[in-house]
């Protein structure tokens, strides 16, 4: 099985596209040529992080004793139970590890040497003559455990079962004589074996260690030093069959381990003929779109107010106007009222929403008859959530004057939408955030956007007109078909000629596509080196690289689109019945003969990367589906259909995702009608 390495331009523009075509280890001389002043070679030798680490762990037992012993062997009781006691015994065991470079996740196994030695504190035989017993138990341990390295760095913690095979019982018993009496002859100490030890033990450890590498890790022989702490607890730690007596351990050592990397090898297609499946990595690379889209943007608003964690206050990221400032305020001037906090993407959209309780307050004042109602959902109480809604009343009502008998109350624990619903696992504390808010309600037409009713049904929209980011016909794609069954994950290094080098990923699908501007910043043009990096599933890592000539999307003035976004609730990918009647009656009539109608389907970061890239795409094409009904009703075939499903990318989301209002308006499909001039 041959492995493929392509480089494309965009099928519309190949005349206009430099490409080389770059395999196996005739990388050296083509690159050369085409990038003259950073010639490229195949990398030297390197190697990847082991996964196996083999090693030992030495370290101190603090032994803590517990409970009572008094009848020491079969024959010998001694005239006072011991109690309390404490020492230090050594710990020494080879060890084994498994943890994957790129896992949170690892298994380690220690077996060795485990004194659990103590003394007893001192206790009065009846005879007033002072009593001391020294035990030294050891053990064979075989500890298992299983490995977390929370952040994906050198910290982690280890957890799992112990089990102990006793291999020694000893004890030295001795008794004073009484400190009243004198001339007494000295009572010599007794050393013996306990009876009726448990020959085996079961119990368990928590611990936590960090991993100072003591060479480069770039070299195949690797060596790490590990300080740990492990705590093991008396649950099951009853070294004897009679009696109370249980131990407790503290155990502060250090673990020296030592793995071997494996080699980095190029791409070639010889090499792993029989062991990677075929793959093609193709780079498309388009030139210059020699048009600018001008956005005409109905952006829908959202009915909710979000509510910080523990406050019933508006929070700062919302606009809140003076009574002097009210008289000034326009909806279609909003550029000129920022909020204090305001992302960096899709700012002029955020500074709409972000003024939302003001254009509430100025339409209000405009309709008198209009009404709303403000259901606040808090999982602290209703009461919180009554505060909450208070908060927007009283605002509404002594900034805008809005009478406070056209604004009613109500108050829940949860939205009637909510986010968080039954069985959600993970990213807990973000779904609560979501429903942390006040939902803005009203059966008011001149309210609401056309055609909507109900609890999510969103406020009339603003209307806005601004330049458009890149479309996405504009982005550098990268496709490496094969991927997903060759390499556990995969990465992207551009090299420019300045000897920058951007890295991207890594990556578990097959297509990726970057806006130009990440990779050129304010540079109109740029020659690059692409190298893809693949982590196999065996741990090898594999490298091919081409060169790709990028130009910057700078478009001319003229084309004015259209933008209109369809808003999801929390989980789903069916369109909400009310948007399809508004796109029917209000959406597809203005679509223009020959037109392009590109689709984008988005999510926010809650959930699973490949479920919410199949969900995104779903929803688009959803919504694509309306408007392919709607335009057949009238005998329409002209228009062309772009349709793209995003999921959560990062680098391609309409907005961040720090706050429930950016990821709410990250649940959308955005479409773009462009004309056929």
């Amino acid at each position: 099985m041959n492995t493929k390495i392509e480089f494309k331009g965009s099928n519309d523009h190949k005349s206009k596209i430099n490409f080389l075509l770059v395999l196996g280890l005739g990388v050296s001389s083509v690159c050369s040529k085409l990038f003259a002043q950073s010639p490229v070679v195949v990398d030297s030798l390197m190697f990847t992080t082991p996964s196996w680490w083999f090693g030992g762990a030495v370290g101190a037992n603090g032994n803590f004793y517990q409970g009572s012993t008094q009848q020491l062997t079969g024959s010998m009781l001694v005239p006072t139970a011991f109690h309390n006691g404490n020492g230090i015994g050594l710990y020494g065991a080879p060890l084994v590890e498994f943890h994957a470079p790129n896992s949170k996740w690892g298994v380690m196994l220690q077996v060795g040497y485990d004194n659990r030695a103590a003394k007893f504190e001192e206790v009065i035989s009846p005879c007033d003559c002072p009593l001391d017993l020294k035990a030294n138990l050891s053990y064979i341990t075989i500890e298992p455990s299983l490995r977390f390295a929370p952040f994906k760095s050198n910290f982690y913690l280890f957890g799992g079962p112990r089990m102990g095979v006793n291999i020694g019982k000893s004890f030295v018993y001795s008794q004073k004589n009484d400190p009243g009496s004198i001339d007494q002859t000295p009572i010599p100490d007794v050393a013996g074996d306990f009876s009726d030890v448990n020959k085996n033990i079961y119990s368990m450890q928590v611990g936590a260690g960090y991993d100072v590498y003591l060479t480069d890790q770039k070299k195949r022989s690797q060596f790490i030093v590990s300080p740990f702490v492990s705590f093991q607890p008396y649950f099951g730690q009853d070294p004897r069959s009679i009696e109370t007596w249980n131990m407790t351990t503290v155990r502060v050592g250090a673990a020296f381990k030592f793995g071997r990397g494996k080699a980095v090898i190029p791409l070639n297609p010889e090499n792993y003929k029989a062991e990677l499946p075929p793959v093609t990595f193709v780079v498309q690379s388009p030139p210059n779109i020699a048009s600018e889209h001008r956005v005409h943007e109905v952006f829908p608003l959202r009915n909710y107010v979000f509510f910080d964690l523990g406050s019933t206050e508006i929070p700062e990221r919302y606009v809140l106007l003076s009574k002097d400032e009210v008289k000034n305020f326009k909806a279609e001037q909003l550029d000129f009222i920022i909020p204090k906090r305001l992302s960096g993407r899709s700012s002029r959209q955020l500074i709409v929403y972000y003024n939302i309780l003001n254009i509430l307050g100025d339409r209000m004042g405009n309709d008198p008859n209009a009404k709303i109602t403000l259901v606040g959902a808090s999982d602290v109480g209703v009461e919180n959530a009554l505060l909450m809604t208070k908060s927007i009343r009283n605002y509404l009502h002594d900034v805008f004057g809005i009478d406070t008998s056209r604004i009613a109350i109500k108050g829940s624990l949860k939205p009637e939408l909510p986010s968080m619903y039954e069985g959600v696992m993970r990213e807990i504390d973000l779904h609560k955030e979501g429903d942390r808010r006040v939902s803005i309600e009203s059966n008011s037409p001149g309210m609401l956007m056309e055609f909507q009713t109900g609890p999510d049904a969103p406020l009339k929209p603003i209307e806005l007109t601004s330049l458009q980011i890149a479309p996405v016909d504009s982005y550098i794609g990268f496709d490496n078909q094969g991927a997903t069954e060759a390499f556990s994950s995969w990465s992207l290094e551009v090299l420019g000629k300045d000897g920058e080098v951007q890295t991207f990923g890594p990556y578990n699908k097959e297509k990726v596509t970057i806006p130009g501007k990440m990779i050129l910043g304010n540079r109109a043009q740029g020659d690059y080196k692409v190298t893809m990096v693949g982590q196999s599933f065996s741990g090898d890592v594999v490298k091919s690289c081409t060169l790709v000539h990028m130009v910057l999307w700078t478009p001319p003035k003229g084309e004015l689109a259209m933008r209109y976004s369809v808003l999801y609730g929390f989980n789903e990918s069916k369109t909400i019945a009310m948007y399809e009647k508004y796109l029917l009656d209000v959406v597809v009539p203005k679509v223009p003969m020959g037109a392009t109608v590109m689709i984008h389907g988005y999510t926010d970061v809650l959930g699973e990367d490949d479920y919410n890239l199949n969900l995104s795409i779903n929803r688009a094409n959803d919504v694509c589906g309306i408007f392919k009904a709607g335009l057949a009703k009238v005998g329409r075939t002209d228009v062309i259909f772009k349709v793209y499903g995003f999921g959560e990318d990062p680098s391609l989301m309409p907005f961040e995702n720090g706050t429930p209002e950016e990821r709410f308006y990250n649940r959308t499909v955005i479409v773009d009608i462009i004309s056929k001039n």
